[in-house]
Formats: structure tokens, C-alpha cells, sequence
């Protein structure tokens, strides 16, 4: 099968085309932005709406749990649908949501509203990138999905930087309407520039696999990210974790056995896509885990304000963007393997600088971890999504992408949840007060704010305990990186590059494109 509609190449075409790419981009910078970028407003939401520690951070991970959850499905009926259709729905359910979140005061309703904004993101992200890869004639993809990787790792950065400013002028509701708009003009562009492409003869959609994965991710995810809470030895945590990791087990067997799968396992016996899918989870489960603490290490212990926080990161951006946009160049010559791992080794060295930094470290030094970190990210991630998405056929690129999207949005979940946990962990087990009353003890525990509330001596052992669970948690996301940088290497020790699966002539209307062999 083929997609309904490729531009044929020349220079109205290439003019097509850079359209499409800005559009699709924009749409991918709003949903990817709205991960990161309430973590820099926390403290204003907490002021405005008398949320809860936990409260708060369910706020920013409804978004991450929903947005995982669907990916799969959402990237499947997209594929059969149409990509443009998928894109359109997503915008406007992501500006819907945001609209209504602006005018909300009440925890229940923003977590419920965040969740809602997931919905709109799963839509969105895969159809993003299916829509570059089966739009851009083959010579030029490369440099495309360059572009889509660096704004998908800088987008976060760009979200957090854009919240402070507006923090600096406007409450907390300025970043949703901010939200609406840039889901308006992404739509208007879509309508107008982003031509539709699908498989409608696609089978039916995997109903079964879709509810299995969705009920698997959200059992796991949920349970991770209330593990700081409960603690990883509640038997809530444990139980939670332990049927999540069973149904996913569960989706596995009941794909293998399907005839149309979901996402077919057997793809992940082509080990340019396995390691591009591991690296991609570790490499965001470090990103977004650094973000979450990072944010409350400028702000609770340097003291920065809300923009000088989020213009802290802007060394990784500006590093991170051109060694994405070069990694093409270093690809071609070197090939898959040497840059890729030793963009992972260059996140683990930011990882370990970052580590050592303390209350009263300069600022080179934050930076000096920051450049590594964002030019280890960028050099990366190229890499690793077009092994995903050149493993597939065009028949299967919705649902290659939304493994990918998949990949970042999980490891951005858990990062959060597991980074957060160490640290957390370390600070309560850190933190001694003796002679204090035990609500005044264990308010402080809760968390560094709580802590400098009380003041005196006990905002000064809490800031120590806070940056020893810092220390803890940041040199986990140096072993994750290197963890993935271990497995690259192993995955791919005997090609240069991953081998994108032939053009092969459109099957027989009766012959299914989901059995060919050789993305197998």
C-alpha cells in the first residue's frame, strides 16, 4: 500500500514541503512544550489553587500518563483514518482543553483537564511525524526528521524558558491560553498546508491490544508515579507495578497470536528499531527526570526566579539544536553506531558534572554539565528515530512513530517518577529535626518548600538533605544513559547503519502488509 498522497519532487513540491515541515513542527513543539513546561510554575499554582504536594504533581503527570497511554492506538488510527484527520482532532482537543483549563481554580478539575490535553497530544505527535516520513520523498526524510528530532528535544526547553517570561507578567492561566493559541494557528496551518495521507485498507483496528496496552501502561505509570508517595515497598506500589508488568506481558502474547496486531513484537527482532526504542527511553527518562529536579534546585535552593530558572537551560538548547541538525552530516560518514553512542556517553558526562553541584556552585558549572548534556541529546536522537521509523514500511509509519513518541513520553514518565523517588527518598532519610513538634517535623519532610516555610536552622538541613537526593538522583540518570549507550553498541556491533526496508510493489488487494518480512 502506499500513501494517498507523496508530492512528486521539484521546486513548488520542495516549497510544499517546507510548509508542511514548519507546520507539523509547530504542532509537535506546542504538545511536546506542554510536558516540561508547568514545572516552572508550580509555586504559583500551589499560591493560586491551595493544591496538595501530591496535587501538584499530578498536575504535571495526568498529562504524561494519558499522552503514553494512547499513543498506540492513537498512532493505529491514525494510520487508517487519515494523518491530517488524527491532527486536526488532536489540536483542537489539546486548545479545547487548554481553554478550559484557564478558567479552572479547583486541583480536580486541572488534573482531570491535563489528562485531557493527553488525549489531544496522542493525536498529535505520531501524526507529526508519520506525516514528514510519508510525505518527503526518501532523499530528503533525513534532514527532515533532524529537524522533527531538534524540535523535539528542544521544545521542552522552549516551554519551560516561554512559562517563566510569562510568569514575570501573568498568572499560571497565561500558560494555557498560550497553549490555545499556538493549537489555533498549528490547526489553520494544518487545514491549509498539510496534505492528508493513510492506509484505509488497513484491518480493523486491534481493540484487544489497544485496551490491553492502554490498561498495562496506565496499572504501571500510575504505580510508578505514586511510588514516591507510597513508597516502593508499599504493597499498593508493588502490587500496581507487578499487574502492570503482567498485562503488558499479557499484550505481548496476545499480539504475537493476532493476524493484525497492534504493534507486531516481532519488529523489535530488527535491532536498529529495538535500540532506537531503548535509547529513546532512556535518553528522555534522563531528560525530563533532570527537568523535574533541576527546576527545583534553581528555584528552592539557588533561589532564581521563575524566568532565570528556565533561561538557566539555555545552554543545552543551544546546543542541543545544531549537533541535531548536524547529525545527519556525521552519520553519512562515520555511520549509525559512533555518533549515536557517543551521543549517549556525552548525556551521561552532563549527567555526572550536574551531579556534583551543591548550594553554592557557580553557574559555569551548571552550564558546563548543560553542554554536554543538550549536545549529547541532540547527536542522539537522530539517530535513534530514524532507526525507527526507516525499519517499517510507509504502510507502517503511524504506527512506528507512535513507538517512538511512545518511547519518550514512558521514559519521561518514569524518569520523573523514579529520579523523583531517589531524591525524595534521600531528602526525608537525610533530613534529622530533632526537638521540633511532629507536625512541624513531618511538614518539612513533605517537601523543600514546606521546609523553608518553617525557616531557621531547619531550612538549612533541608536544603543539604535536598541536594545530597539530588546528587543521588542525577548520577541514576548518568548510569541510565550509559546503560543505553552499552546496549547501542551491543545492538548494532555489526551494521553501520540500519537497513531501511525495500520498496517493495503494492501487494495484492487480499494480501496483508502487516505479514511482509522484512521489517520483521
Amino acid at each position: 500500500m502506499s500513501s494517498t498522497l507523496t508530492p512528486a519532487a521539484g521546486p513548488a513540491p520542495a516549497a510544499r514541503h517546507n510548509l508542511v515541515l514548519v507546520v507539523t513542527c509547530l504542532a509537535l513543539g506546542t504538545v511536546v512544550a506542554a510536558m516540561a513546561s508547568l514545572n516552572v510554575a508550580l509555586p504559583d499554582l500551589a499560591r493560586e489553587t491551595h493544591a496538595t504536594q501530591t496535587q501538584l504533581s499530578w498536575i504535571i503527570d495526568a498529562y504524561s500518563l494519558v499522552f503514553a497511554s494512547l499513543l498506540l492506538p492513537a498512532g493505529a488510527l491514525g494510520d487508517r483514518f487519515g494523518r491530517r484527520r488524527a491532527l486536526l482532532a488532536g489540536l483542537a482537543i489539546f486548545g479545547a482543553g487548554s481553554g478550559a483549563a484557564a478558567l479552572s481554580s479547583d486541583p480536580a478539575t486541572l488534573i482531570a483537564l491535563r489528562g485531557v490535553l493527553g488525549v489531544g497530544a496522542a493525536l498529535v505527535m505520531p501524526a507529526t511525524l508519520s506525516t514528514i516520513t510519508s510525505t518527503f520523498p526518501r532523499a530528503q526524510r533525513a534532514r527532515a526528521v533532524s529537524v522533527w528530532a531538534a524540535v523535539a528535544g528542544a521544545s521542552a526547553l522552549v516551554g519551560l524558558f516561554a512559562t517563566g517570561a510569562l510568569l514575570e507578567g501573568w498568572s499560571w492561566r497565561s500558560v494555557f491560553l498560550l497553549n490555545v493559541v499556538l493549537a489555533l494557528v498549528a490547526f489553520v496551518g494544518t487545514l491549509l498546508f498539510v496534505p492528508e495521507s493513510a492506509e484505509p485498507k488497513q484491518p480493523r483496528l486491534d481493540t484487544g491490544g489497544a485496551l490491553l496496552s492502554v490498561a498495562g501502561l496506565v496499572l504501571l505509570v500510575y504505580s510508578v508515579i505514586e511510588a514516591p508517595t507510597r513508597g516502593w515497598a508499599d504493597p499498593v506500589t508493588l502490587t500496581g507495578i507487578g499487574l502492570g508488568l503482567a498485562v503488558l506481558a499479557g499484550f505481548v502474547v496476545f499480539e504475537l497470536r493476532r493476524e493484525n496486531p497492534l504493534l507486531d513484537p516481532r519488529l523489535f527482532r530488527n535491532r536498529p528499531f529495538a535500540a532506537g526504542s531503548l535509547s529513546i527511553m532512556l535518553q528522555f527518562f534522563v531528560f525530563f527526570g533532570f527537568i523535574f529536579v533541576m527546576m527545583q534546585y534553581l528555584q528552592l535552593v539557588r533561589g532564581d526566579s521563575a524566568l532565570m530558572a528556565a533561561t538557566s537551560m539555555l545552554p543545552m538548547a543551544l546546543t542541543m539544536v545544531p549537533v541535531s541538525r548536524a547529525a545527519p552530516v556525521l552519520v553519512g560518514r562515520f555511520g549509525f553506531r559512533g555518533p549515536w553512542v557517543a551521543g549517549l556517553v556525552g548525556v551521561a558526562v552532563g549527567m555526572g558534572v550536574l551531579s556534583r553541584l551543591d548550594a553554592s556552585s557557580p553557574y559555569w558549572l551548571i552550564a558546563t554539565g548543560l553542554v554536554p548534556l543538550g549536545a549529547g541529546m541532540g547527536l542522539a536522537m537522530t539517530p535513534a528515530t530514524t532507526a525507527i521509523t526507516d525499519a517499517l514500511p510507509r504502510s507502517l509509519q503511524n504506527v512506528g512513530s507512535a513507538m517512538n513518541d511512545l518511547a519518550r513520553e514512558l521514559g519521561g514518565a518514569l524518569g520523573i517518577a523514579v529520579l523523583g523517588s531517589l531524591l525524595s527518598a534521600t531528602y526525608r532519610g537525610h533530613l534529622t529535626l530533632p526537638g521540633l513538634p511532629p507536625q512541624v517535623a513531618e511538614a518539612a519532610r513533605s517537601s523543600l518548600a514546606a521546609a523553608h516555610a518553617v525557616g531557621g536552622p531547619v531550612s538549612a538541613r533541608a536544603t543539604t538533605a535536598f541536594v545530597d537526593g539530588m546528587h543521588l538522583a542525577l548520577l541514576g540518570a548518568a548510569g541510565a544513559a550509559l546503560l543505553a549507550a552499552l546496549a547501542v553498541a551491543a545492538l548494532l556491533r555489526s551494521a553501520r547503519r540500519p537497513e531501511a526496508p525495500a520498496e517493495a510493489p503494492a501487494p495484492a488487494p487480499d494480501t496483508d502488509t502487516r505479514k511482509q518480512p522484512s521489517y520483521h
